[in-house]
Formats: C-alpha cells, structure tokens, sequence
C-alpha cells in the first residue's frame, strides 16, 4: 500500500534538505509517518489483517531506527521533525 505519486511529492518538498533531496532521514521519516497513519486507520476497519500488521511494525522499527540516528547526528534537526510531525510528545 503506497503512496500516491502527489501526496508523496508534497511530503518530500514539505520535509527536503536542499533541492533535489529525496533520502535524507527527514524525508525518509515523514513518508514512513504518513504511511503508518494510513495503516492505522486501515486496522481500524480491518482488525485481523495480520499480515499488513507485520508490514506496520517494521515500518515503526524502521522509522524509529531513522529517529535515532538523527537524534545522534543532528539533535536540532531532530528536534524540528519531530514537532513538526507531531511524534513523541
């Protein structure tokens, strides 16, 4: 379950380093946020789809691994995407 091509090229010009970034942590982070909501809200109508529930976890340990590491490179770049995402309160 992708995103559609708009809805990520509006995420990735929301959350881009420099002009032709498409992989920094940030872009990588925002994408995968955007994709676990939209799985969250698919459990909420599907609650036994086990299999997309394993794709869900990875996805949240993927994301979390990505956290870390700009937490530890760039702690004021962390800072910003997380309050702009609104995760870990």
């Amino acid at each position: 379950m992708a995103l559609a091509g708009e809805a990520k090229l509006n995420i990735i010009s929301k959350f881009r380093v420099h002009k032709t970034d498409t992989g920094s942590p940030e872009v990588q982070v925002a994408i995968l946020s955007r994709r676990i909501a939209e799985l969250t809200e698919h459990f909420k109508t599907h609650k036994k789809d086990h299999h997309s529930r394993r794709g869900l976890l990875l996805m949240v340990q993927r994301r979390r691994s990505l956290l870390g590491y700009l937490r530890s490179r760039s702690p004021e770049r962390y800072k910003t995407l997380i309050t702009s995402l609104g995760i870990r309160h």
